[in-house]
């Protein structure tokens, strides 16, 4: 087989993706609660595959981004599992999770934990496949660590969503979605689409957040 001949069978794979060359796939997704995001996005957060957030610092209003699609996860009766958090920066404060209508008694946390062992504590949840979102956030993590993660979110069919600081927005990564989260104001959020399957790059603003 010539050369040529290798590589078109090589791209014709389905574990390689081609922003040419797009075709649906059967993965879900489950709504934003912003109507703008959902339209950029195709809909909402990719499920069964990994969402991977570029922020500038944490506490700058990134979970709230997820807080409606948690809330709708919890509602579904048809969605079971965990909200699995894994290392957030900041104490969850059960009574806002309340507030915003999201199950807490479905809440698990894990906490204290360095890079590595929160990478792994990720990919053992989404491995479980107990879990209806999986959220972690991690700061330095090789290629191939991403490459484990992004299989295990593909194995989990949830919510999996990997929180990173944006110096690593230049880093490939092999995450279905990547996004790159600037404050704008003091009520604003903006938002950089870097990639998305079968979509350009692009930017949004969400207010009130």
């Amino acid at each position: 087989m010539s050369s040529r001949h290798q590589l078109n069978a090589l791209l014709e794979h389905p574990q390689i993706w081609r922003a040419t060359h797009y075709q649906p796939s059967e993965h879900t997704v489950v709504a934003t609660g912003f109507g703008v995001l959902d339209r950029a996005l195709a809909g909402g957060w990719p499920t069964s595959d990994l969402s991977e957030l570029l922020v500038a610092q944490w506490g700058m209003g990134e979970f709230g981004l997820l807080v409606p699609a948690l809330r709708s996860l919890c509602s579904d009766l048809s969605v079971t599992g965990w909200i699995n958090l894994i290392n957030p920066p900041y104490i969850p404060y059960a009574p806002g999770l309340a507030a915003a209508q999201i199950d807490i008694s479905r809440l698990l946390v894990v906490s204290g934990a360095d890079n590595s062992d929160a990478c792994w504590a990720m990919e053992q949840a989404l491995h479980s496949r107990s879990c209806a979102a999986v959220v972690a956030w991690c700061d330095t993590l090789s290629g191939q660590s991403l490459r484990r993660l992004q299989l295990a979110a593909q194995a989990g069919c949830c919510l999996a969503v990997l929180f990173r600081h944006e110096r690593y927005r230049h880093q490939r990564s092999p995450a279905a979605l990547r996004t790159w989260l600037h404050k704008r104001n003091t009520s604003g959020l903006q938002i950089e689409i870097l990639k998305h399957r079968g979509n350009r790059p692009s930017r949004l603003v969400l207010e009130n957040l």
